[in-house]
């Protein structure tokens, strides 16, 4: 059965391009991103990988740590990180989890058999700090992923998480967030002391609570 939003993220031990992990130990109270690609040396995931470790301090400071999935080797992929390192002017410092026997892929899903019957697709899981899964995205192996988007959407729910609020289209940090309709108008005040413009009864726009 595939993984939903909100099923608790399957944990699991295995080697990595920095040693054996666990991963909910790993996780900490973090948050989490974890994302496969179809195979070291290949092009779309080194520009992948590499964009992944020159966005280290965004990741920091949203408290989220990354891990990648490949059903390679630790050791390949520790010689794969060599080649992103030179090509794209980074230091690859997060682990690439090995995941030859697929044990990891198959308790994801991260193999589509109309896709490909043993290489893991471009799926992409955002990891709440209780373990609960926030986001899948799942991209074909032909695009490469947005990770200013990932980046967005990390900042989202984090916000929504703590507020009562929900961040409408093209949302970006520091913009007008909306107001959930659970919360009352006449609560509002108490809630948002910032402020709110009322467009419709449904629709309550509030600039953003934490900012």
């Amino acid at each position: 059965m595939s993984l939903r939003l909100g099923d608790k993220a399957p944990n699991f031990k295995a080697d990595t391009s920095i040693g054996v992990i666990d991963f909910y130990e790993f996780l900490g109270e973090s948050w989490g991103v974890l994302f496969s690609h179809p195979a070291d040396y290949t092009p779309v995931c080194t520009t992948e990988l590499g964009r992944t470790a020159a966005l280290k301090d965004e990741f920091e400071k949203r408290n989220v740590k990354v891990a990648a999935l490949s059903v390679d080797s630790a050791a390949s992929h520790r010689e794969w990180i060599k080649d992103i390192n030179e090509t794209q002017n980074v230091e690859v410092e997060f682990p690439i989890i090995a995941d030859e026997n697929r044990e990891i892929a198959e308790a994801y899903d991260m193999i589509h058999p109309n896709a490909s019957l043993t290489a893991t697709v471009r799926s992409l899981f955002i990891i709440a700090p209780d373990k609960t899964i926030k986001l899948i995205i799942t991209y074909p192996a032909s695009t490469g992923r947005n990770f200013q988007e990932i980046l967005r959407v990390i900042d989202s729910l984090q916000l929504t998480a703590n507020y009562s609020v929900a961040t409408p289209a093209d949302w970006k940090a520091g913009e007008d967030v909306v107001i959930t309709p659970a919360v009352k108008d006449e609560d509002i005040a108490a809630k948002f002391p910032k402020g709110y413009t009322r467009v419709k009864p449904y629709l309550r726009l509030t600039p953003q609570p934490d900012k």
